[in-house]
C-alpha cells in the first residue's frame, strides 16, 4: 500500500494543502458550462489547411492505423491527414490549427477521439504542449503518452539529455481509439512586469483525463518542444497539432480568467472570550483584544478554545457580477456578510454561498466561533467570480486535525479484495446510491481491474489505472467500502447474467427469485486469478474473467453445464448499442464489446426499459471481451 501525492480530496482548481486540512469545500468554478468554441464552421480558427474540416459524425476502426471516417454535418472538428503533407520551411507548422481566441489564465475542456496509433497535442498559448495520443495499451505512461506535459528541448545538451522537464501523466486513464475521451485543463499563464520581464513561470495547475486527475501543479519554465514561438507572452492562441495523426474534437469550452481579484482592505478584528454558539450582541460584549490586520487569519487570537473572532473591513470589487464564497471555520462555525447581506449563513464548520456584487468598496463582516476542544484554530475563505479563478483570500494557516492520509491498495501482482462498492448514478429502491454489498474487486499488474457482484454473478465495472482507495473501509471505524482509482467504465446496475426467456423480447429476470441462483465462491489459478462459481437454473456455472495480454480490456468466459433450452445471457446494456464489423459492438461511445465465441448463437439487440440490451442464447459457453 502506498500514499500517492494526488488524493481524491484535492480541489480541482486550487493547489492549497492548507485548504484541505481545513476541510474547506472549494467552490470549484469548473470549465463547464464556459464559453463554447463554435464548430459550425472553421471561422473560430485562423487560416485552416485542408486537413481540417467540420463534420457531423466520426468513427475509428481499431484495425486501421491513423484512420478516421467522417460523415457530413457540424459540431465536430476533425483532422484527417492528407495523402501528401510536404514540409514548408517558411511555415514549419502549417498544418496545425490556431484559434482566433487569445488566452491567458484559462480553464479548457473538450472531448476528443484518437484514431488507432495516432498522435496529436494541444498547445496552450501556442507554446506549452499537452500530449494527445493513442496510449490505451500503455502500462506506465511517459511524457510522450496521452495527458503528458511535453518535454522542453535543447540541442546543445548531450545525447539522451536533450529533452528535459517533461511530466508524464500520473497514471494511464486513456480510452481506446474510436472512443470519446474527455480532458479538463486548468492553466495559469506566466506573469510579466510593466517592462515586459517575466516575473513568474506559467503553470499547469491541474489536468483531468476521463475524470481522473493526472497532472498537478506543473511549473513551465519555458515553451515545450515544437512551440510556435520562442518567447513567452501574457496571451497566446490555442493550437492543435495537425501533422502527426488523425484526431477529432467536440464540445470545446473555455473560461478565461482575466479580471482583477477582489481585495480585502482596512481589516479590523475583535476577539471575544467565551463559548458562542450564536453571534453575540457586540454592543453589550467587551472584546478580549482588538486591532488592525492585513490578513484574514485565526492567528490574531491567542485563546486556544472557546472564543469568537469578528472581522470588519472593506471588500473592493473591480468586476461586478455573481461571486461564490466558501468559508472554513473548524471547531465551531462562522458567518459572512458582504454589502450588509448575509452570504454564508451561520452554521457548521464549512459553509458556502453566493452574492451578486456591484463594483466598488463594499462593507465586509465575518465571524469565526470555536468551541470544540480538540479542533485546532483555523480560518479559511475562498472567492470565485466573473473572470476570477477561485483563490484563497485568507491567510489559511493551521489545521483542524481532520486530514487523512489515503489508504491505497496497489496491485503489483494479481490481487483480490472484498468490500462494499458504491455505484454512482445507480439508485436502490430507497432512492439512495446503489451499494453492491458482496463485491469482489480484482486487480492486475497490467493496470486493468474489475469488480464482480457475487449476489448476481455480474461484472459490475472495469477500469484502467491505479487499483483501489480503501480509505473509507480501513480508516477509523470505516464503512466497509472501497473506490476504484482509475478511469472507470461502469456497466450499470448489476443483474443476473443468465435468465430464462420465453422469447428474445421477454422481460429479463428482475432478481434471483425462481432462478435457483446460489453462489459457490471462487477458485484461484496458479497466478491467483479467480474463477467464480455458482448455480443458476439447474446448471453449474464457471465464470472466468481475465485481463487481455495487451492490457486493452478484459475477456469473460462463462461455461454453463447442461443449459436449459430457453436460457439467455445478457452481455451488456446501454443507452445505445451499435453493431460494427468483426463481431464488435459500440456501447454508448464509451466501450467496445467483442463477441469471441457463443457456439454459433445469434446475438440480439433489444429495447428494455428505455435502454438497449445485447443478449444471446446460451449453448454451453459464452466468451466475449470488453475493450475500453
Amino acid at each position: 500500500m502506498v500514499t500517492p501525492p494526488l488524493t481524491a480530496r484535492f480541489s480541482w482548481l486550487l493547489s492549497a494543502g492548507w485548504a484541505l486540512s481545513l476541510g474547506l469545500a472549494m467552490a470549484q468554478p469548473a470549465p463547464a458550462p464556459g464559453i463554447p468554441l463554435p464548430l459550425n464552421d472553421l471561422s473560430a480558427f485562423t487560416s485552416p489547411t485542408p486537413n481540417w474540416r467540420i463534420v457531423g459524425t466520426v468513427r475509428a476502426d481499431l484495425n486501421k492505423t491513423n484512420t478516421l471516417t467522417t460523415d457530413k454535418g457540424t459540431g465536430i472538428l476533425a483532422n484527417i491527414p492528407l495523402a501528401k503533407m510536404p514540409d514548408d520551411p517558411k511555415v514549419p507548422y502549417k498544418y496545425d490549427l490556431l484559434t482566433t481566441l487569445q488566452h491567458g489564465d484559462v480553464d479548457l475542456e473538450f472531448d476528443y477521439m484518437m484514431a488507432s496509433q495516432s498522435n496529436s497535442g494541444v498547445y496552450l498559448q501556442g507554446r506549452y504542449e499537452i500530449q494527445l495520443r493513442d496510449s490505451w495499451d500503455i502500462r506506465t505512461p511517459n511524457v510522450h503518452d496521452n495527458g503528458g506535459v511535453y518535454e522542453r528541448w535543447d540541442d546543445k545538451r548531450p545525447e539522451g539529455q536533450k529533452g528535459y522537464e517533461g511530466h508524464a501523466a500520473r497514471q494511464n486513464a486513456s480510452r481506446a481509439p474510436g472512443l470519446w475521451q474527455h480532458m479538463k485543463i486548468s492553466f495559469q499563464a506566466p506573469r510579466f512586469n510593466a517592462a515586459g520581464q517575466k516575473t513568474e513561470n506559467g503553470r499547469v495547475i491541474r489536468i483531468e483525463l476521463n475524470g481522473v486527475p493526472i497532472q498537478d501543479d506543473v511549473e513551465l519554465t519555458g515553451p515545450t518542444r515544437g512551440s510556435l514561438f520562442a518567447d513567452e507572452k501574457p496571451l497566446g492562441p490555442l493550437r492543435i497539432q495537425g501533422d502527426h495523426g488523425a484526431v477529432a474534437f467536440r464540445n470545446i469550452r473555455y473560461v478565461s480568467y482575466d479580471k482583477p481579484r477582489p481585495e480585502l482592505l482596512n481589516l479590523k478584528y475583535a476577539v471575544y472570550k467565551g463559548k458562542y454558539e450564536k453571534e453575540p450582541d457586540y454592543d453589550k460584549t467587551a472584546p478580549e483584544s482588538e486591532g488592525a490586520t492585513k490578513v484574514l487569519s485565526a492567528s490574531v487570537n491567542r485563546i486556544p478554545n472557546e472564543f469568537l473572532i469578528r472581522y470588519t473591513g472593506t471588500l473592493r470589487v473591480s468586476e461586478p457580477g455573481e461571486y461564490h464564497f466558501n468559508l472554513g471555520a473548524p471547531g465551531g462555525g462562522g458567518m459572512l456578510k458582504i454589502n450588509n447581506q448575509v452570504v454564508v449563513a451561520p452554521g457548521g464548520w464549512n459553509g458556502s454561498g453566493k452574492a451578486t456584487l456591484p463594483k466598488g468598496d463594499l462593507p465586509f463582516e465575518l465571524f469565526y466561533s470555536k468551541f470544540v476542544d480538540w479542533a485546532q484554530p483555523a480560518l479559511g475563505l475562498t472567492v470565485a467570480g466573473p473572470g476570477v479563478r477561485e483563490f484563497v483570500i485568507s491567510e489559511g494557516a493551521g489545521s483542524n486535525g481532520e486530514e487523512v492520509d489515503p489508504i491505497i491498495v496497489d496491485a503489483p501482482s494479481n490481487t483480490v479484495l472484498r468490500s462494499f462498492m458504491d455505484m454512482p448514478g445507480e439508485k436502490n429502491t430507497q432512492g439512495r446510491t446503489l451499494r453492491v454489498v458482496h463485491a469482489i474487486s480484482v486487480g492486475s499488474p497490467e493496470h486493468v481491474h474489475y469488480t464482480y457482484d457475487l449476489d448476481k454473478g455480474a461484472l459490475v465495472q472495469v477500469w484502467r489505472g491505479m487499483f483501489l482507495d480503501a480509505t473509507p473501509m480501513w480508516h477509523d471505524r470505516g464503512d466497509g467500502s472501497s473506490r476504484p482509482m482509475g478511469m472507470v467504465q461502469r456497466l450499470g446496475a448489476p443483474v443476473l447474467f443468465l435468465s430464462k426467456l420465453a422469447s428474445p423480447q421477454a422481460a429479463w429476470t428482475a432478481d434471483t427469485t425462481g432462478s435457483g441462483y446460489r453462489p459457490k465462491g471462487y477458485v484461484l489459478d496458479e497466478s491467483d486469478r479467480p474463477t467464480f462459481r455458482y448455480q443458476s437454473y439447474g446448471s453449474s456455472v464457471d465464470d472466468k474473467i481475465r485481463v487481455l495480454a495487451d492490457g486493452k480490456g478484459v475477456q469473460r468466459e462463462v461455461t454453463i453445464a447442461n443449459p436449459a433450452g430457453d436460457l439467455y445471457a445478457r452481455l451488456i446494456s446501454g443507452a445505445s448499442i451499435t453493431p460494427m464489423d468483426n463481431n464488435m459492438y459500440l456501447v454508448d461511445g464509451q466501450e467496445y464489446l467483442r463477441i469471441d465465441d457463443v457456439a454459433g448463437a445469434k446475438p440480439t439487440i433489444r429495447d428494455a426499459n428505455g435502454r438497449q440490451e445485447l443478449i444471446v442464447p446460451v449453448k454451453g459457453k459464452v466468451i466475449y471481451s470488453i475493450l475500453f
